[in-house]
């Protein structure tokens, strides 16, 4: 592994870092937006609005049990990712497919959905691990379903966004 930007050669420690542990996990039952959606307000107002609408934010439980949809696999499609290209600009990789649930999730490096778990982003890392040149392998991670981003997490709710909001997802469900 090229141990650019900080990154030493020890790929277990690196996803030690930024994966959330296995775990047993119980969930209720929700229905999911199939899309995600763009954010219309900061993040910080973004429970009141859904709220009004009869929804909430997904816990990052939630997020993943939706991204890998009962998959045991670093991503949602398996455990292997094509190295001989990066995710950003590539519309033929198994992230363009929907998941086994039907969902178009974890789709583009550069799309970061919230949770309602303020400490990690999913999904994508707002382009840090392309554009930083980490590698391919780094350059797929933001997409694998346990990925949990706390940089973004800090930034998206630190006081630096301002209207940045825009670029970040959510995917709403519905509590059954």
């Amino acid at each position: 592994m090229d141990q650019g930007f900080g990154y030493g050669p020890d790929l277990k420690a690196h996803l030690a870092q930024v994966l959330s542990p296995r775990r047993t996990v119980v969930l209720t039952t929700v229905l999911m937006a199939v899309e995600d959606e763009n954010l219309t307000e900061p993040p910080t107002d973004l429970p009141a609005a859904l709220a009004a609408r009869g929804l909430r934010m997904p816990t990052s439980d939630e997020w993943e049990h939706a991204c890998g949809a009962g998959a045991d696999t670093l991503f949602r499609w398996g455990n292997e990712c094509p190295l001989d290209r990066i995710p950003y600009g590539d519309d033929t990789g198994p992230h363009q497919e929907l998941n086994a649930f039907g969902l178009r999730i974890a789709y583009d490096t550069y799309r970061a959905e919230l949770t309602s778990d303020v400490t990690a982003v999913h999904g994508g890392d707002g382009g840090e691990s392309v554009c930083g040149g980490y590698g391919r392998m780094l350059a797929w991670l933001p997409l694998a379903t346990a990925n949990r981003n706390a940089a973004m997490a800090e930034f998206v709710y630190g006081p630096d966004v301002d209207d940045l909001y825009e670029d970040f997802s959510t995917r709403p469900v519905l509590a059954l």
